[in-house]
């Protein structure tokens, strides 16, 4: 009796972890395309031949559903995927590394904050306000640092009058970078709750 009793807590645990896995697909499949789709829809050229568009908030909301790992993969392949689909496939190397820097940070620090304050919210607005700030600071950064690589490309010279240059169109990036990121962070904290609710199985605090 003893025995048959371990054997189906064995399965019954062996079926959750299938259970969990198989959301976690789903639900990393699901992030994907949301990120796609909100960086993909709405997009506003920039003058240093990027654009504004709304799906950072997607990027945040994958690294704090799906963990260190599934999330940042969701947040770099949809994001990469919209500039392959939009016509800037230069782009789509540095924008999967970037995307999935950003949210990479963005979970681990959301998941630390949680190992320091397990008593409070697990996604409170603080929280998500703060690995957000640090998930688009490493956007910002790494955008900065793509732009002069791609602008000395298209240039076809790495002089230091080209980098100079490069340099200087790059910076002109960052304010609209800044209002990205600014308005991801914003979205985010607006649509946590409501995703929650939806991944609640998956979220692991």
């Amino acid at each position: 009796m003893i025995d048959l009793t371990i054997f189906s807590c064995i399965i019954v645990n062996m079926n959750t972890k299938q259970n969990n896995s198989a959301k976690k697909v789903v639900f990393s499949a699901m992030f994907t395309a949301l990120t796609l789709i909100a960086t993909y829809v709405i997009k506003i050229p920039t003058p240093t031949l990027g654009y504004i568009h709304i799906g950072d908030s997607f990027v945040i909301l994958s690294s704090l559903f799906l963990g260190p790992l599934s999330g940042p993969l969701a947040a770099g392949l949809g994001s990469a995927l919209s500039d392959l689909l939009g016509g800037y496939a230069i782009w789509v190397p540095g924008t999967f590394i970037i995307k999935f820097l950003s949210a990479l940070t963005c979970a681990a620090l959301i998941r630390g904050l949680n190992k320091i304050s397990p008593q409070s919210n697990s996604l409170s607005t603080a929280k998500i306000a703060i690995s957000g700030v640090a998930g688009e600071l490493v956007m910002i950064v790494g955008y900065f640092f793509y732009n002069i690589i791609i602008i000395s490309l298209l240039n076809g010279s790495f002089n230091t009058s080209a980098l100079s240059g490069a340099i200087t169109e790059s910076a002109a990036e960052i304010p609209f970078n800044i209002v990205q990121g600014t308005v991801g962070i914003i979205l985010a904290l607006i649509l946590a709750p409501l995703t929650k609710r939806i991944v609640k199985d998956t979220y692991d605090k």
